[in-house]
């Protein structure tokens, strides 16, 4: 389909004049998160899945279709799935997992829209030492007193006892590093969750990369909380994704079919 994308325009939190339009731009930003997703090389075969809720039934959530390329995704595309893993809306089946971790976060966080889970190739590396981040960038600030470690892997998540133990583990916290299996954000719009999940995947590539050439230094208590601040809030996570969205919208318009 021939599509002309306007040029950029400054951002602004948006609002909505109908629950249909809410829905709409929602799905747009998950359908643009896995086109992303698969640019930065966050997809593994068949894992990974991002959920967004929907606007008018906080009981139903967005997710990707189980065994598309997240590089083919389009709005269309999404499945809407309940809470006991039925699908309610599209022609595809869901992910087990994406179900028994996201639902669970889902009913733990109402607050929560949107959670990421994929098996990028540095937030499992990083996931098998078993520890938090470290501080040692100011992009890594924004999961300050922020970030867990869920340190207890029992296999492939296919329970939904499994991931209530994940939800309870997350607690109140934008992220959790699994131990053994990757990274996992949310987020208070997609776009949040989306930006903390990028940010944090490439913090433990940083730290890696670190940490491989010698003992980096961490930021001081002070300026470790100032930065929080600045690049861990809400709005920052929302911002941060906007340049991203505009790009990959400019490069692969038909994910908004």
């Amino acid at each position: 389909m021939d599509r002309t994308v306007p040029r950029p325009t400054p951002h602004s939190f948006p609002e909505f004049d109908s629950v249909e339009e809410h829905r709409l731009h929602r799905k747009q930003r998950l359908a643009a998160t896995f086109r992303l997703f698969g640019r930065f090389g966050f997809n593994e075969g068949v894992a990974g899945h991002v959920t967004a809720r929907d606007p008018e039934h906080p009981d139903l959530f967005w997710v990707n279709p189980f065994g598309l390329s997240f590089d083919l995704i389009r709005t269309s595309d999404l499945i809407l799935v309940d809470h006991s893993g039925e699908v309610v809306e599209g022609d595809w089946p869901v992910n087990r997992a994406a179900f028994a971790i996201h639902s669970q976060i889902h009913q733990a966080r109402p607050e929560v829209v949107a959670a990421a889970h994929t098996h990028s190739r540095f937030g499992r590396a990083w996931s098998t030492l078993g520890r938090e981040l470290s501080m040692i960038t100011q992009d890594a600030c924004a999961f300050h007193n922020d970030h867990v470690v869920f340190d207890d892997y029992t296999g492939v998540v296919l329970d939904p006892e499994e991931g209530k133990r994940i939800a309870h583990a997350l607690a109140d916290n934008k992220a959790a590093i699994l131990r053994n299996h990757g990274l996992l954000t949310v987020g208070q719009s997609v776009d949040e969750a989306a930006w903390w999940y990028i940010t944090m995947e490439r913090s433990c590539e940083v730290q890696l990369l670190a940490e491989a050439a010698g003992n980096p230094v961490e930021i001081d208590p002070d300026g470790q909380e100032q930065a929080a601040g600045v690049v861990g809030s809400h709005f920052a996570g929302w911002f941060s994704f906007q340049p991203l969205y505009d790009k990959i919208v400019a490069d692969q318009p038909d994910l908004l079919d």
